[in-house]
């Protein structure tokens, strides 16, 4: 399936000149194409970030900001235990079906729900209630909790590989479907 025709430019924020945002590859002189984009995200790609939205809460935030807030770790996709007596959630390394360990992103972003109906999805409405259950480097959960994003943020640095500096989970996951759930214990790993 190839990708539509759908070069935008868009301006990055924080910065003073057009530049491609964390998700968008440049494909001519000053024009940016999304890297998997469907037709809705080229039409909605048309609009302007504001400069350090990321320092917005998260209610002031657009669509398209909240959108773009994600760092692209994949750390949301790895499977987790919560101990039902002490609330505690434990992280593994078995990863949703829905992973592609490379990009560290759903294959199926937009349809995953069909796939995988117990996908948490994140909003503006849901975020007070499951936080706790995301990765504590998640730039939903820190905003939520009034933090600042990381310094390897790609927001923050202007690079979208910058998160794949050993803070995804790029090359280390292992797919749900090659472990027995019940052996899911033996894949803790601690939440960095």
């Amino acid at each position: 399936m190839g990708m539509p025709d759908c070069a935008v430019q868009s301006i990055a924020p924080g910065f003073d000149g057009p530049r491609p945002v964390p998700w968008v590859k440049e494909v001519s002189a000053g024009h940016h194409l999304p890297f998997r984009a469907t037709m809705r995200e080229c039409a909605r790609m048309t609009t302007r970030l504001r400069n350090h939205f990321w320092t917005l809460p998260l209610a002031k935030l657009t669509p398209d900001e909240w959108e773009a807030l994600c760092d692209g770790c994949g750390k949301c996709c790895l499977n987790k235990l919560e101990d039902e007596e002490t609330g505690v959630v434990a992280f593994t390394r078995v990863a949703c079906r829905l992973l592609d360990g490379e990009t560290c992103r759903c294959a199926q972003y937009d349809i995953r729900l069909q796939f995988v109906p117990e996908c948490i999805v994140l909003t503006k409405e849901s975020i007070a209630e499951v936080a706790y259950f995301m990765p504590s480097t998640c730039a939903y959960r820190l905003r939520h909790e009034g933090k600042p994003l990381p310094d390897w943020h790609p927001l923050v640095t202007g690079d979208p590989d910058s998160v794949h500096d050993g803070h995804s989970v790029r090359g280390w996951t292992v797919p749900e479907f090659e472990i027995d759930e019940e052996d899911w214990e033996d894949h803790v790993i601690e939440d960095q």
